[in-house]
């Protein structure tokens, strides 16, 4: 294991992630559930993205945003479970600086992503509810190739000043970070300079994507649901609903981890670093990890496929 001792320097070429700061001793332990969700992603969204490629009547605008959002987890996963899993098991700390920075700019950026798929997701469900017989001609394979590049670029765009206002500051005190991975401000605070640059504009992209992607969320679905109650029959009413079932579990796995980090990172300081790491790891870990399962049990076509999929191995 590295030294871990404070040393003093301007420009460091590498940073120290601690890991879980306070259960250094249950690193190998924590790694075994970490590494279990990790396999699960992997392995539920590689098989969402063949199933999808390989099912020609799966080739609708909400699978192949949920096509996008299997490869934005893959990269949300695995920018930051092989590098910790790393640390966990051979406690090997040392991460290159450049490399820190490209980690952060990975996870910041398609965390960004993420959450406008989940915009475009719900406007596939708001047109497929509220104007069902104009779905294929407004949800066009190039308007969805479109919204898709949207939301990419947006991420893109928003989350490069990160790594640009990280690498200006001098680091002259320690570059040892208390996380399992370089979270943005985790790094930023280890900096001998004015950081409020940084404080503001994280907090003003975290509102500007989340608040904005939140409320159009939330204009579709009060939509959705003034057109579900005028159906005439309650079982109307539950078959249309059932098909925004798997989307708001999404919802429900990405933003609630999220908002739980954000609020206990930023003010609470009684919760212990320890919770605030375990949190963040949770925000990272585990909608890669459900999303393709929630899918995978709530849609008919993708159960139907898989299913298919496993008899023909066996027979």
């Amino acid at each position: 294991m590295p030294d871990l001792n404070s040393t003093a320097f301007t420009n460091p070429s590498v940073f120290i992630l601690m890991g879980i700061p306070g259960l250094e001793d249950m690193h190998m332990w924590i790694s075994i559930p970490f590494c279990s969700m990790y396999v699960i992603a992997l392995v539920g969204n590689i098989l969402t993205l063949f199933i999808i490629k390989t099912e020609i009547a799966l080739h609708e605008p909400m699978f192949y945003f949920l096509s996008m959002l299997a490869i934005t987890d893959l990269i949300l996963s695995t920018s930051t479970l092989p590098k910790m899993l790393v640390v966990f098991w051979f406690n090997y700390h040392e991460i290159n600086f450049h490399a820190c920075l490209t980690q952060m700019f990975f996870i910041h950026a398609f965390s960004g992503v993420e959450s406008g798929l989940l915009v475009a997701m719900a406007l596939d469900r708001y047109v497929a509810i509220c104007n069902p017989l104009r779905h294929s001609s407004i949800l066009t394979n190039s308007v969805v190739v479109q919204v898709g590049i949207v939301a990419l670029l947006r991420g893109l765009v928003l989350m490069t000043p990160h790594p640009f206002l990280v690498k200006r500051w001098p680091y002259c005190r320690t570059n040892i970070v208390p996380h399992t991975y370089c979270e943005h401000m985790a790094v930023v605070k280890l900096a001998c300079a004015d950081i409020s640059i940084n404080s503001l504009y994280s907090l003003a992209v975290i509102i500007l994507i989340v608040g904005t992607d939140v409320a159009c969320i939330s204009l579709s679905y009060i939509q959705i649901l003034r057109t579900v109650f005028k159906l005439p029959s309650k079982d109307a009413r539950l078959k249309t609903l059932s098909t925004c079932g798997s989307h708001v579990c999404v919802i429900l796995t990405f933003y609630i981890p999220a908002l739980f980090s954000f609020l206990t990172h930023r003010f609470s300081k009684h919760v212990p670093g320890h919770s605030h790491i375990l949190l963040a790891n949770m925000y990272l870990l585990v909608p890669p990890m459900l999303n393709p399962v929630i899918y995978g049990v709530r849609t008919k076509q993708i159960r139907k496929s898989v299913l298919q999929l496993f008899m023909t191995k066996i027979n």
